[in-house]
């Protein structure tokens, strides 16, 4: 069986690694800056973004704390990440990714299943 990714909003319309970005786009215009994706084998894949650096993870199942990508070079932090429930993040640059590089991350795990092989993440288990 092929695993299809919905985004969580209600909808039940699959996403395409073709299409994801888009749907991706338009959220962030509208100020939804936190995007989790559902896939069909149960798996979740989170976007949390301040428009310029992105947090994503990829968590096996409901509970797990999952692995998240990471730009190891990168010094200081950002703020601006703005969940769904109104809580504002900061994070360390590390342990997010330029927004360009999260898109092709969410991109290639939407039509891979899998992580790029050239993105660096770490487990967070």
């Amino acid at each position: 069986m092929i695993e299809t990714w919905v985004i969580n909003d209600g909808s039940r319309a699959s996403v395409s690694s073709e299409v994801v970005l888009e749907g991706l786009r338009l959220r962030i215009a509208s100020g939804q800056l936190e995007t989790w994706l559902i896939s069909s084998s149960g798996r979740s894949l989170a976007f949390v973004t301040n428009t310029e650096r992105a947090m994503v993870m990829l968590l096996e199942e409901e509970g797990d704390p999952g692995g998240h990508a990471v730009d190891p070079g990168s010094d200081g932090s950002s703020g601006g990440f703005v969940l769904s429930n109104g809580q504002h993040d900061e994070y360390p640059n590390q342990d997010t990714v330029p927004i360009g590089d999260a898109f092709r991350i969410v991109e290639h795990i939407v039509g891979t299943g899998s992580w790029p092989a050239d993105a660096r993440w770490v487990v967070d288990r």
